[in-house]
């Protein structure tokens, strides 16, 4: 007698695979909590601190751990990172790496002070830490490596002498030092348009920050904000040689003229406009982020760009938006490409910032100016793997190198694909080499190069082309390279960039100068004057 089949519901029978597969994951989730890295004990622990929020996974997570743990394990002892708001910064950074470096890491003596603009964020902080350590999750698997002692808002501490103070900018206690210094958003937005608010906040962290480290070689300091201005904390670390710093930063939209890498991490991004998280931040939450705070706002806090708002030679306003369906331009009756080159060939100089611009005229003869492409790159003077260029054409270069081109080989593809008119060339040590270059190999193809000596510093250069950008003349598409070219424009010349600028300025200047910008009539006006009269003085100036 055969035994009778066992009849298992199909459903029942999915489920319980289901189940059987789900707890394997918690264990494998386990075993990577305590084995692992940090994000794997973020994944693991999320659910005691957010119950009813997803995990969502990003690069830019990954970035953040991973230059923490070098943290950990003393690769860096002085981290700067800069990253949007909703990045879990706050999380990650005061939160679940202490609770990892106490527990998995078996580093409970560490003692943490958390600073932030406000002490009621680091004590928020402080309260999670609290709940994440004492949870019986984490209970279960390093209940033994240490016992708490005193648990609060402001200060919890360990039977093994580690401790986690939560503190404000300059508020903390007399002898109050430790092993990790947290620095957690110093500015908020609108102490960030104060000078004198944001200018004490830079005083303290210079002079007062570094004194409250255990030890000035091993200890570590962290510094994560997003930017609110040019001048902040961010900015102070940039611009004024503290080399010792690692800069992360992760800019919510890829800009490949702001490419970031560092010792241990290059941006994964190629394209510009990537998005950095989009699992999270998709396009269209994106788009209604700009929408909502606008062009300052948006380029600091999720750019990492900061703009002061206004009162610089160029304003925002007098640039003219140029809408089109299909992203076209007019006809133009004059195409230039103009370049600042970089003082040196050495990579990690100032980048090479380079313009391409378009004039055409109104129903009026009115001139018109277009801002048609700009980037800004680190370039050498020739491709990476190659020292010097025969006759070989820009496609078998590229297809030998693989597309790492250099300063002529930018310069010449822009100046194809914009069916330039003419290129002209700041002519400073590196753009004396690359206009030579230009013309020995590119000199047949349509398109004159021109040298150009300045008069004057930056500045007085910009005050020169002022009017052009003030009589309303210059128009730009709504282009993300354009909103860096006005951003770096607007915040000129107190901004980190400038070599657009000066791309800029050396345009509106050789468009002014050579008679271009003004009216039809007026332009065929003095071209017979000029033809008349040969030998005599030529106008060297030009009214806009």
């Amino acid at each position: 007698m055969s035994k009778p089949q066992l009849k298992i519901d199909p459903e029942r029978r999915a489920r319980l695979i289901a189940l059987h597969r789900e707890l394997n994951l918690r264990m494998l989730r386990k075993e990577q909590a305590r084995e692992g890295g940090l994000i794997n004990f973020v994944r693991y622990f999320w659910d005691v601190l957010e119950p009813q929020t997803e995990f969502v996974e990003g690069e830019a997570l990954d970035a953040i751990c991973q230059h923490l743990e070098a943290v950990t394990f003393g690769d860096i002892n002085r981290l700067l990172i800069n990253v949007p708001p909703g990045f879990m910064k706050s999380l990650l950074t005061d939160v679940f790496w202490p609770a990892w470096e106490w527990g998995p890491m078996e580093m409970p003596h560490l003692r943490y002070v958390a600073f932030s603009y406000a002490a009621g964020l680091t004590e928020r902080d402080n309260g999670k830490f609290r709940d994440l350590i004492t949870s019986q999750k984490y209970q279960e698997l390093w209940g033994d490596k240490f016992k708490t002692r005193k648990i609060g808002e402001v200060k919890i501490t360990n039977d093994k002498t580690g401790s986690k103070l939560a503190t404000s900018v300059g508020g903390i206690g007399t002898g109050e030092r430790g092993d990790r210094i947290i620095l957690d958003d110093p500015h908020n937005v609108k102490e960030g348009e104060s000078e004198a608010v944001r200018g004490e906040t830079v005083r303290w962290f210079r002079e007062s920050l570094s004194n409250r480290l255990n030890s000035m070689e091993q200890s570590a300091i962290v510094v994560i904000m997003q930017r609110v201005h040019a001048a902040d904390v961010s900015g102070t670390i940039i611009e004024n040689g503290f080399a010792d710093y690692v800069h992360l930063m992760i800019p919510m939209e890829y800009d490949a003229g702001r490419h970031c890498t560092t010792p241990i991490w290059t941006d994964w991004r190629e394209e510009d406009g990537e998005l950095a998280w989009p699992e999270r931040f998709p396009t269209k939450v994106v788009d209604d982020l700009k929408a909502s705070l606008g062009p300052y706002a948006y380029a600091g806090q999720y750019q990492q760009a900061p703009a002061p708002r206004g009162g610089g030679i160029f304003k925002r306003d007098w640039w003219q938006l140029w809408e089109s369906p299909d992203d076209s331009f007019p006809p133009m009756e004059f195409v230039l490409v103009s370049a600042d080159t970089a003082y040196t060939e050495k990579e990690a100089n100032d980048p090479t910032g380079c313009t391409v611009w378009g004039l055409w005229r109104d129903k009026t003869g009115a001139p018109r100016i277009m801002l048609m492409h700009a980037w800004r790159k680190h370039l050498e003077m020739h491709g990476k793997y190659e020292p010097r260029l025969t006759n070989e054409t820009n496609a078998e270069f590229a297809r030998r190198t693989q597309g790492q081109w250099g300063l002529v080989e930018w310069l010449a593809h822009t100046c194809q694909r914009y069916k330039a008119d003419r290129l002209i060339i700041e002519g400073k040590a590196s753009g004396l080499t690359a206009a030579q270059e230009i013309r020995r190999l590119h000199g047949t193809e349509g398109w004159g190069v021109q040298i150009v000596q300045p008069h004057g510093d930056k500045v007085s250069r910009a005050h020169a082309v002022q009017p052009v950008f003030s009589q309303l003349l210059v128009y730009a598409p709504d282009k993300e390279w354009a909103e860096t070219v006005m951003s770096e424009m607007e915040s000129f010349p107190k901004g980190r960039y400038k070599d657009l600028t000066d791309s800029a300025t050396q345009a509106m200047k050789f468009l002014r100068d050579s008679g271009m910008i003004v009216h039809r009539h007026e332009h065929e006006y003095e071209v017979t004057e000029i033809n008349r009269f040969r030998g005599g003085r030529t106008a060297a100036l030009y009214p806009v």
